[in-house]
């Protein structure tokens, strides 16, 4: 059973977040953690490893600077290995790009049986690029997943939805997103974040994946033009009851069309 995970390496969200005054976009100079929201994603991975007796788990990320702190992370937690896409032409990348570099990166890892995703990254909250990667892969998907088993070549989940969840079965491989919450991340031991420091990151370019002029600034769909302040929340209207309080509120909501 080889599953491969992808994982997001963001800016710890206990510090301050800056804007890149030029690029107006989030600013990823330093040090960067584990996306908290993937962390859910690399545990179910190891249990369905471990459940099938055998194989391994390969994580896949974007970040730049080679920044691989993250990635270690989740490596000392029992996945066995890395790759990690780093490059100053992804500066600018939409979800679409995005997508593109993590699937051209999935591809390059033999015999995976099963893709996980997170629904969402804790920084970006888009919430569509798995569904993109399985587009570009070709793969059956399945979102919002809860409970993941294993039978044979088939992928059962449960799958969340507000009124309990669904149950759905494909065939693999496949590309499943995880929700948030639904597994208790098992937290690095000191032998496996001493581990984790030999174990293999493989770093690529944009080059090596083919995808010069189709990710960064120059192939995203989007243009980031001004950045506001969102307004102070106006203080509402406070109604004194003074035998006539009941007027002024049906009179209000009158106002707003919900009588």
């Amino acid at each position: 059973m080889n599953v491969v995970v992808c994982v997001k390496q963001i800016p710890d969200p206990a510090d301050p977040g800056a804007l890149d005054p030029t690029t107006k976009t989030l600013k990823r100079d330093g040090k960067l953690i584990l996306d908290e929201s993937d962390s859910y994603g690399v545990e179910m991975a190891l249990q369905l490893v471990t459940a099938a007796g055998g194989g391994e788990v390969t994580l896949v990320s974007m970040a730049p600077n080679g920044e691989v702190s993250g990635l270690r992370t989740a490596l000392a937690m029992g996945a066995a290995k890395a790759i990690l896409v780093s490059d100053d032409a992804l500066a600018g990348t939409d979800a679409l790009g995005t997508a593109k570099v993590l699937a051209k990166a999935i591809a390059r890892v033999e015999g995976a049986d099963l893709v996980l995703t997170a629904t969402e990254s804790s920084d970006g909250y888009t919430g569509t690029v798995p569904e993109q990667i399985a587009g570009l892969l070709d793969l059956p998907s399945v979102t919002f997943a809860k409970q993941i088993e294993i039978n044979g070549s088939t992928l059962k989940v449960q799958r969340q939805t507000e009124d309990g969840f669904d149950d759905v079965e494909c065939p693999m491989p496949a590309l499943v997103s995880v929700t948030a919450g639904v597994v208790e991340p098992r937290y690095p031991s000191f032998k496996g974040i001493m581990a984790a420091k030999s174990k293999p990151v493989d770093t690529l370019t944009v080059a090596d994946l083919g995808l010069e002029g189709q990710v960064g600034w120059a192939g995203a769909g989007q243009q980031i033009v001004a950045i506001e302040e969102a307004p102070a929340r106006e203080s509402g209207e406070v109604i004194e009851d003074d035998g006539t309080a009941f007027e002024k509120i049906v009179a209000f909501l009158d106002n707003l069309k919900v009588l």
